[in-house]
């Protein structure tokens, strides 16, 4: 029989390992899910997989768990990246999530030039990436970055790491013939703030040789509708739904 509940937990995971739990976790089990003494629930931790665990003790401020069997195994998603700009707190919320969701390997909010944040709680939006994790049934947390200057990450490039820019300002899609000439290499997607880039990022970004141009379509999209967009697109061509 399957658990109802699903939790990350920040522990070891193994047969017949003991999980405690903190506070909040053992009021959202025992407090608010009425889970008792036996109960089953889902552990994942982002690195042992998914497993099926008992309730041993169950009290208002803590409780145990103990590992009874793995139900999954660590599932890694592509290598591939999902940079953004911050916008509205609702919208950057949702953004985390669907990457997490959509099976983002790293997600990294950047300050370009038209950039309206100029501070995340990075705290608050890797939450967000475990929660999603949870709903979703993944066992993989994506790590969201602290906020990075864009010019910044450009310096740096690795060299191997393919990118794909989301011009508003482009028509027509690279992206076929360079899932072909990159099959294997690690990726990245960048989506630009509500302004757009800057004539001189689109200049830099252009010209970037790891930088793949796409256009995602004829009308110019929110940047949480096109961060959804383009990993759908990437996910198609170079991810894991095949």
């Amino acid at each position: 029989m399957s658990a109802k509940v699903r939790l990350y937990v920040e522990h070891p995971l193994g047969a017949g390992q003991s999980v405690p739990l903190e506070r909040d976790q053992a009021h959202y089990l025992f407090g608010v899910m009425r889970l008792g003494i036996g109960a089953q629930v889902a552990l994942f931790n982002g690195s042992d997989g998914e497993w099926l665990c008992e309730v041993a003790e169950a009290g208002k401020r803590g409780g145990l768990l103990t590992c009874v069997s793995q139900t999954k195994p660590l599932q890694m998603p592509p290598d591939h990246w999902l940079m953004f700009a911050p916008i509205k707190k609702a919208r950057t919320d949702f953004i985390v999530e669907k990457a997490a969701e959509m099976g983002a390997a790293r997600i990294l909010p950047v300050q370009s030039d038209f950039t309206n944040s100029e501070r995340i709680r990075q705290d608050r939006l890797q939450a967000h990436a475990v929660e999603a994790a949870e709903q979703c049934g993944g066992t993989f947390v994506p790590e969201v970055a602290d906020l990075q200057k864009l010019s910044r990450l450009l310096d740096h490039w690795p060299e191997e790491r393919q990118l794909m820019f989301c011009d508003e300002a482009e028509v027509g899609n690279a992206l076929q013939w360079a899932a072909a000439a990159h099959a294997t290499a690690p990726w990245a997607i960048l989506i630009g703030p509500e302004g757009g880039f800057s004539d001189a990022e689109r200049k830099r970004l252009h010209a970037l040789p790891q930088s793949h141009v796409v256009s995602l379509g004829p009308r110019i999209l929110r940047a949480d509708t096109a961060a959804v967009a383009a990993m759908t697109l990437w996910q198609q061509a170079l991810g894991d739904w095949g």
